[in-house]
């Protein structure tokens, strides 16, 4: 969600800060700007895509060795020009200029007092105070870094800022409090460094970062950096070499990165399992060095996540209750620091997220603290992100970068990362005896390859995408542990085609959603050969008598023959446990191929956000 990039350098950096937009794009925008600095302040804002900011900037020929762009997502006021970042506030002699991620919550006291002051607004969002703050402290005589360090200190929220003054042509000032903030070192010697809000969006011109702390404010020139903590102290945060690759963030091959991240799933699974495939045998240490202490003391597990993550959750509920015996709960993370929970000695508190930037998944967890709750793991993509930091344990998914908004390699990643934990914790219960424990880790070691075989199914599944792209509506069915899967095939569906899907517990179809099935409501069924199978079955009929079209991923031998309204994919033989984890592949290969039929933006539908980074 929003992206900054801001660069001091001896050279031109326009085409720096539009190339780390496009690198930022995955995460959801709908307008683009720049600002550089040529003794006055210029410049250049879109609706629309990067593309369009970078034919603007080319026309206008912008070029200057200072400068901050952003891509930005839609909270405060319309998709318009005026609304786009960056902001400016321009009275006197000074000029200041503003990108921001995050939400300004005082920013209408805010707005009120300055306009008191004199000060005219141009647009309707939250940011326009911040450029103004700190013109005003500017104005008192203060420099650049600490006009940032006294306006942060009056905003409530959660903030990424950079921002340039005239008064001082070659310095770039930026910030942050729950929102993500990199610093890029440049190379020695060359006279430039750098601001963003990922990674990727420096790997052209750096791979030397350091991760800002909450509250901190950096100060970046073409001599070097320093970096203040939020009192106001200098202070000291670690550089280390990234090790995202350039490659690592190109489609290669592939249309859209969707499509790659889907295929890239037996690799990333593999890569996450690493210490699992060579290891004989399971440990907590898996999970750091507080590990066995934490888990020996654990009586229950709570699991906060959002969207994807949470379905994820919901999957683990299944096994860590069936398996290791322990009573789990799942929660919504935005919907659960605003209810009145009970905290039980012996919690252990699992956040899941692939970001680890989460807003609300953060805010959970903290909330889950100041309960008393201190025991906490986070499953997690991002090794230096904002969750990793706050946690005690942490499980590194290691599912390389993940760009497309829609979810798959880290779905299934926090999947596997949340089955070793089952093993871990049933082991420690004396729930998993050795002969058990070889045969799970066994068939952890052959997902790969079985991941690999169910991706072949992908022709057969866009036969059938064509079908669905001429719907409006789909519904989605499982059982068990299969039913959480069954939400995140709906989910993928509508996040990325736009066709309306619901998911039910199949048994559920008597409650309600058959009364939407007809010839017109595609349903689509998972169906592993499980204890439910027959069961299972019971409820295809119902469908059937209805008139309603079954579209079934199955296993192998679940003797459901193919007929007319009956259309099945058989996948792989039933994978026990592990189940769920294959049974997602196909699903995703339905909405990826079906948004495609329907001529839909794949990696960045309409009004949603990768990294969702604020409340």
């Amino acid at each position: 969600m929003c992206g900054i990039v801001g660069a001091v350098a001896r050279r031109n950096v326009v085409p720096i800060l539009i190339e780390g937009l496009r690198k930022l794009e995955y995460r959801g925008y709908d307008s683009a700007g720049i600002a550089i600095i040529n003794q006055k302040i210029e410049r250049v804002r879109a609706v629309g895509r990067v593309a369009e900011l970078d034919r603007m900037a080319g026309e206008s020929n912008s070029a200057a060795p200072t400068g901050i762009a952003h891509t930005r997502w839609a909270t405060h006021g319309g998709v318009n020009e005026n609304n786009a970042h960056p902001h400016l506030s321009a009275r006197g002699e000074v000029e200041i200029s503003v990108v921001h991620n995050g939400i300004i919550e005082n920013h209408e006291v805010l707005r009120a007092r300055l306009s008191a002051e004199g000060y005219t607004f141009a647009s309707d969002t939250d940011t326009e105070v911040i450029a103004h703050l700190i013109h005003h402290h500017v104005a008192t005589g203060k420099c650049l870094r600490e006009a940032v360090h006294l306006t942060v200190a009056e905003l409530e929220g959660a903030y990424a800022i950079a921002a340039l003054s005239t008064a001082e042509p070659h310095t770039v000032v930026g910030s942050r409090r729950g929102s993500p903030l990199l610093l890029g070192v440049g190379k020695e010697g060359a006279g430039e460094n750098f601001l963003a809000s990922d990674t990727s969006a420096l790997l052209q011109v750096t791979k030397n970062v350091s991760y800002l702390e909450e509250g901190d404010v950096v100060e970046i020139t073409t001599d070097g950096y320093a970096i203040f903590d939020a009192d106001g102290q200098p202070a000291e945060r670690p550089v280390i070499e990234s090790q995202l690759s350039a490659d690592a963030i190109e489609l290669g091959p592939y249309e859209h990165y969707m499509q790659k991240e889907i295929f890239e799933q037996p690799g990333a699974i593999a890569n996450t399992l690493e210490m699992v495939m060579s290891a004989r045998t399971i440990s907590a240490g898996l999970f750091g060095a507080d590990a066995h202490e934490v888990f020996e003391r654990t009586r229950q597990v709570l699991i906060l996540a959002c969207g994807t993550s949470y379905h994820a959750a919901s999957v683990a509920k299944y096994w860590l209750e069936s398996i290791a015996g322990i009573p789990t709960a799942v929660e919504i993370a935005s919907e659960y620091r605003y209810r009145d929970s009970v905290a039980l000695p012996g919690t252990l508190v699992i956040t899941i997220s692939q970001s680890g930037e989460t807003a609300d998944t953060i805010a959970a967890l903290q909330h889950a603290k100041t309960m008393g709750l201190r025991d906490s793991l986070s499953i997690c993509n991002v090794p230096e992100s904002a969750l990793i930091r706050q946690s005690k344990l942490r499980f590194l998914t290691r599912a390389g970068p993940e760009i497309g908004v829609a979810s798959t390699k880290a779905f299934t990643t926090q999947l596997a990362a949340l089955f070793v934990l089952t093993l871990v914790l049933a082991k420690l219960r004396g729930r998993l005896n050795l002969m058990n424990e070889q045969a799970l880790l066994q068939q952890l070691r052959h997902l790969p390859a079985a991941m690999s075989h169910v991706l072949s199914c992908e022709p057969a599944v866009r036969h059938w995408a064509g079908r669905f792209a001429l719907k409006q509506h789909a519904l989605f069915l499982g059982r068990g542990v299969h039913f959480p899967i069954a939400l995140e095939g709906a989910l993928k569906l509508k996040e990325i085609s736009y066709i309306h899907a619901e998911a039910y517990a199949a048994g559920e179809l008597k409650h309600g959603p058959l009364a939407l099935v007809d010839s017109q409501m595609p349903v689509v069924v998972i169906a592993p050969r499980d204890t439910l199978i027959e069961k299972l079955k019971s409820n295809l009929q119902e469908v059937r008598a209805r008139g309603g079209e079954l579209f079934i991923f199955a296993d192998h031998d679940t003797r459901i023959e193919p007929s007319d309204g009956v259309n099945i994919i058989n996948l792989t033989d039933h994978a026990g446990a592990l189940s769920p984890i294959l049974h997602v592949v196909p699903l995703q290969l339905l909405a990826y191929h079906t948004a495609l039929a329907r001529g839909t933006d794949v990696d960045k539908p309409r009004n949603l956000a990768k990294s969702v980074t604020v409340e």
